[in-house]
């Protein structure tokens, strides 16, 4: 029989692995994919017998199911080092939790669920379940019904599922083919630590596939999600959706939207709610939504238990590229921000860029201030490609916002990997505060009562940085004008002039001497040579600053 003729002439260059119960077509699918593909077709269950001399149902007789899967995970994990390939896998293979953490954490494979209902398969098998070992001696309709009912939360998890039915195979394998041609993998961004990696998964529609990326690391089948009313309102549907076929236990903790929710009495108010719901070790925080969300659940999974699995999945610009990824958590204190925290790693991050397009331009501008900083510290060709498609990213382009969180997460992971706890003596992590001690002095000024966004206020504080480095000799005052062009030509907050009321330059040097990046008595300042080129200073005095925020418009 040979495939579809409509079907394309490509191929997608993966291993491609098809699982589901026995009898689901997966042996003569995967034998017309693999044709029309012009890969190599394997049968994982002919491959073990091979390996052992023997049939399946001689190693079911002689040795029990747990000895047969020992062997088929061996000979999965073999076939999984061979490239690209069709592999049709055993029923039971994908039950077995080393044999898919394998085929999970394998690049370019792709699982697809082929889910046909029990009943088509019975009447399928009806004149040979005798030589299946797991039907062999009870009704095959009752078994195969309780195996669909036992194993389909775990099937739920293949990066794509088709129902097949009683459709024919031609059918079939064009509806397979299409599937796999329309599947994009997420971008995928390693963090390496010392003691712990993950990665930031990037793209479109993430959400709706949030069963194969997200359910392999919630381990004891019980997530809690915190998100915001206004995240909740527009994404929590989706999410919920996606997961409700892997059936994990999924408890829901709103929060109202905005930074004042990063605070000592929600922080208790969350952690008493959550030891409630009778947490273990194991379960994990899901943080949905902006930088606030995710800096307070982080914390909360951070102390809870001593510590507890942690996944981001940022919903704002500002939070893909940048509070989600590194592991800072923490809330606000009546004296600053972000000064009571931890460090903690989260497990996995999700950034959906779908999510992006239901931003207002202001978010998108508060997030798109951090990709200018990315580019201003060290890479000199982020900030170019931001002067050339920054107008299409604030008017919400799909390709731009995608392209701008892979570019930004890629930088910033390799900054976080060098120096995980901001401990370096000189640059290292402390360089992504470009701007940040202005823009907290801000912050602290406008009570985070969202007259000021953070972004908005990072966005003037790279400014003020920029020209601090100008007023110091530093950095040539033609790249300040640079920077100044495109923010302007944006309409995005630059000067002084761009905040909602004058300040004073005294109120704003006192919130400086408390910030986190005070050493010994002394700001630390994050200055600039050129474009692309940071490095942290306590040289500045508060001369230098006073006569800054003097020449800039403050009060005196």
């Amino acid at each position: 029989m040979s495939a579809h003729p409509s079907l394309s002439a490509t191929h997608p260059p993966r291993i491609i692995i098809l699982i589901g119960l026995m009898g689901a077509g997966k042996t003569t699918l995967g034998r017309l994919l693999a044709q029309r593909y012009d890969l190599p077709f394997i049968d994982s269950d002919q491959e073990v017998e091979k390996a052992a001399g023997t049939t399946i149902a001689d190693i079911f007789a002689h040795h029990g199911e747990a000895y047969f899967r020992e062997g088929e995970h061996r000979v999965i994990t073999r076939l999984l080092q061979q490239g690209p390939c069709v592999i049709a896998t055993g029923g039971g293979a994908w039950m077995d939790p080393r044999t898919r953490k394998a085929v999970q954490q394998t690049p370019d494979a792709c699982t697809v669920w082929l889910d046909v209902p029990p009943d088509i398969i019975a009447t399928r098998l009806k004149k040979n379940a005798s030589s299946r070992p797991l039907l062999a001696h009870e009704n095959p309709r009752d078994v195969l019904r309780a195996l669909a009912a036992r194993r389909a939360p775990f099937y739920a998890q293949a990066d794509i599922i088709v129902q097949c039915g009683e459709d024919t195979m031609d059918h079939s394998v064009h509806t397979l083919d299409q599937a796999l041609q329309d599947f994009r993998a997420p971008h995928r961004v390693p963090i390496q630590l010392a003691h712990h990696q993950y990665d930031i998964l990037t793209g479109a529609n993430l959400l709706e596939r949030a069963a194969s990326l997200l359910a392999p690391h919630i381990s004891n089948n019980h997530a809690i999600i915190i998100t915001d009313e206004t995240v909740a309102d527009l994404h929590l549907d989706t999410l919920e959706k996606a997961l409700a076929p892997t059936h994990i236990r999924l408890d829901v903790l709103r929060i109202p939207a905005g930074e004042g929710s990063k605070s000592l009495p929600r922080y208790s108010a969350l952690i008493e709610e959550i030891l409630r719901l009778g947490i273990e070790r194991s379960t994990t925080i899901i943080a949905f939504g902006g930088g606030v969300v995710g800096d307070l659940a982080g914390f909360i999974a951070a102390t809870a238990l001593r510590g507890l699995p942690f996944i981001q999945i940022p919903t704002t610009l500002l939070a893909q590229v940048d509070s989600s990824v590194g592991g800072k958590t923490g809330i606000n204190a009546s004296t600053g921000k972000n000064l009571i925290g931890a460090f903690w790693q989260p497990q996995l991050v999700l950034a959906d860029s779908s999510v992006l397009q239901t931003l207002p331009r202001r978010q998108r501008v508060a997030g798109y201030a951090e990709i200018v900083k990315s580019g201003l510290i060290a890479d000199p060709n982020l900030f170019a490609w931001c002067e050339q498609n920054g107008s299409k990213l604030l008017d919400g382009d799909s390709s731009a916002l995608e392209e701008a969180v892979q570019r930004t997460c890629r930088f910033k992971a390799q900054v976080v990997a060098a120096d995980e706890r901001e401990s370096a003596a000189k640059g290292g992590r402390a360089l992504l505060n470009l701007g940040h001690t202005f823009a907290h002095a801000f912050e602290a000024e406008f009570h985070y009562d969202g007259r000021l966004l953070h972004g908005e206020a990072v966005s003037i504080g790279l400014h003020m940085a920029l020209a601090l480095s100008v007023q110091l000799g530093l950095a040539p005052i033609e790249d300040l004008e640079r920077l100044d062009k495109h923010l302007t030509a944006l309409s995005m907050p630059t000067t002084l002039a761009d905040l909602p009321k004058r300040l004073s330059a005294a109120t704003l040097i006192e919130h400086m001497t408390h910030d986190k990046k005070v050493q010994n008595g002394r700001v630390k300042f994050v200055l600039l040579r050129k474009i692309g080129e940071a490095f942290t200073s306590q040289e500045v005095t508060m001369e230098d600053i006073n006569k800054l925020l003097s020449k800039e418009g403050c009060l005196t």
